[in-house]
């Protein structure tokens, strides 16, 4: 029997296009909130339905990469754990890290790819151009998005002696301890392994293992005992990293970013309309919308964790001092977060030449229940 995703007749509303006052769209999926003490507040859809968790995996791949001695720390430490957009900076952080151990561009097996930053590929283009090369369209594994999680299992890779041309065997080092790193923080057995876009192996979790994996991995701290605590320094790196330099994890303005940058939130989303988010108290969320769109999963995560509260409780200020995450600066900040990273509905131009904005992006009929449910 084929191994499935939740059906449309299991999954809930998340959110819906609404064009010139006509509902367009529809984003259907599943949801779920664990508190801080890994319990389920909010569910939507069928959440215990394993799906693939994409890129909302990457800080348990960097974290299994660490343990086994990649040096990673700072930018770095956030780069093994991007969805980088190819900005200059994200570049120059990975070439960085495959020279610290004497690593090539060609060694990466993750697919060429153009740089998603505009300005960063016209300024190639401009070099490319003013060498006098024939080709002036500039492809690289360096320039894909997974580029500093590749690196980081290389490194793993070299730090433990192991061969650096199968490294995306699920049976290679790295792999297999990437595997262990996952049940540990997620406490459930992978429903299945695949392969990511990217080549690397992926894991099947449901949707409650995925946010009580990387809610454990923000939290850190009152892990005593757990079978995930040994993973304690590795963990705290990798957030002291990503709070420090959100850049790092997807690019400047970029939606990811955007959330840890004013909320103090960590956020990591995606292929296939998957996203996760945590907070430093506690709280945790992923979803996934089941058409695999991601246009309304920041809307609807950052809807369900201010619903929840994980705004309201006061912030311990672990990673920067600054008081966000369950203390936002303001009780709007959460809102005004969502409009930031939530695209609106446009439609020509008005009399001026600017895009004219016709619609908005809505919270779904079962998120809007569910959060007045927990409002009462």
């Amino acid at each position: 029997m084929t191994l499935s995703t939740f059906t449309p007749t299991q999954a809930a509303e998340l959110a819906v296009v609404i064009r010139s006052g006509v509902v367009e769209s529809r984003h259907i999926g599943s949801a779920v909130v664990l508190d801080p003490n890994g319990a389920p507040v909010m569910r939507l859809g069928a959440p215990e339905v394993p799906v693939f968790t994409r890129s909302s995996l990457k800080p348990l791949q960097a974290i299994a990469a660490m343990s086994l001695g990649a040096q990673l720390t700072g930018p770095a430490a956030a780069l093994a754990t991007a969805s980088h957009k190819s900005e200059a900076g994200h570049v120059e952080v990975v070439s960085s890290m495959l020279d610290s151990a004497d690593l090539r561009v060609g060694d990466l097996q993750c697919p060429s790819a153009h740089p998603a930053d505009g300005a960063f590929r016209r300024q190639l283009q401009d070099r490319l151009r003013a060498a006098g090369d024939a080709e002036t369209d500039p492809r690289s594994p360096l320039y894909f998005n997974c580029s500093g999680k590749h690196t980081a299992f290389l490194m793993a890779a070299r730090a433990i002696g192991a061969d650096t041309e199968t490294y995306l065997s699920p049976d290679h080092p790295v792999q297999t301890q990437v595997a262990e790193v996952v049940e540990s923080f997620a406490s459930e057995t992978p429903a299945a392994v695949g392969v990511d876009g990217c080549g690397a192996p992926v894991f099947a979790l449901s949707l409650v293992g995925l946010a009580r994996a990387i809610g454990r991995v923000v939290r850190m701290g009152s892990a005593d005992g757990q079978e995930w605590s040994g993973y304690e320094s590795e963990a705290r790196t990798l957030m002291d990293a990503v709070f420090a330099d959100p850049w790092a994890i997807e690019g400047h303005g970029r939606p990811n970013t955007t959330v840890i940058e004013r909320l103090g939130v960590f956020a990591k989303g995606g292929a296939e309309g998957v996203i996760v988010m945590a907070t430093k108290s506690g709280y945790s969320v992923a979803l996934k919308c089941l058409d695999g769109s991601s246009r309304a999963t920041g809307l609807v995560a950052l809807t369900l964790l201010d619903r929840a509260g994980a705004f309201d409780s006061a912030v311990d200020g672990a990673f920067d001092g600054v008081e966000r995450d369950g203390g936002a600066a303001s009780a709007e900040e959460p809102a005004a977060t969502i409009a930031a990273i939530t695209d609106p509905v446009t439609g020509g131009t008005d009399s001026e030449g600017r895009t004219s904005v016709v619609g908005r992006l809505a919270l779904g009929e079962d998120v809007a229940e569910i959060s007045e449910r927990k409002r009462d």
